[in-house]
């Protein structure tokens, strides 16, 4: 086996395993998270105004008291994305008194996103049983957040936990690392195809020199 020969087999394999890896990447990428810029003062200041944030994609049984997430709200006949904190899932007793801290299952919430320190941001007064499949939604900037506070007569205020769109990332090493895996893949693929060529070149014959006549 000549070594351009060999140069040719290496950088095949490199090429396909490069090729496989960006595909493989960049399809969970796309498939598996998000980003938006943040509109809206709702979740000021854990995100404010201008914000980009990332999310990844999730199922709805993933949701859990605590997360950001990305979800679809109803205003009259329209459907817009908007911006929330979990604060109760199906099942939990959320209540809050004015000024007071929001209580969930009988336990004060340690809340240091709030914006201000205020868990409160009104004198709006609830207590209320979360649905089965349902959650009640509450914005960082409790001031200024039209959430779950608005809407006690429709479900507790609850949202469908089907309308959840995506969770926001607290860890990005996750996608830090498919981002990597995908410009290495990238990479790869370039080194084999570069291999190939210079392996194919070398293989061309030199034209025959050519003789003159006297």
């Amino acid at each position: 086996m000549t070594g351009r020969t060999r140069l040719r087999r290496v950088g095949r394999t490199v090429g396909v395993v490069g090729l496989a890896a960006a595909v493989g990447s960049i399809a969970l990428l796309g498939t598996g998270y998000t980003a938006v810029a943040v509109q809206g003062d709702a979740m000021n200041p854990t995100y404010p105004q201008g914000a980009r944030a990332f999310f990844e994609r999730i199922d709805p049984v993933e949701v859990g008291r605590g997360d950001v997430v990305l979800h679809r709200m109803e205003d009259g006949h329209e459907s817009r994305p908007a911006l929330r904190r979990v604060i109760g899932i199906g099942g939990d007793h959320v209540r809050q008194s004015p000024g007071g801290p929001v209580t969930v299952n009988g336990e004060p919430l340690s809340e240091p996103y709030v914006k201000d320190g205020g868990p409160s941001g009104t004198t709006l007064a609830y207590d209320v049983t979360v649905p089965e499949g349902r959650l009640f939604l509450l914005g960082d900037h409790r001031a200024n957040s039209n959430d779950s506070r608005f809407s006690l007569d429709t479900r507790s205020g609850s949202v469908a936990a089907t309308t959840v769109q995506a969770r926001a990332l607290d860890d990005h090493t996750g996608l830090l690392l498919l981002v990597l895996t995908a410009l290495l893949g990238v990479l790869g693929a370039l080194a084999g195809l570069v291999a190939e060529i210079v392996g194919r070149v070398g293989r061309v014959s030199p034209p025959p020199p050519r003789h003159h006549a006297l």
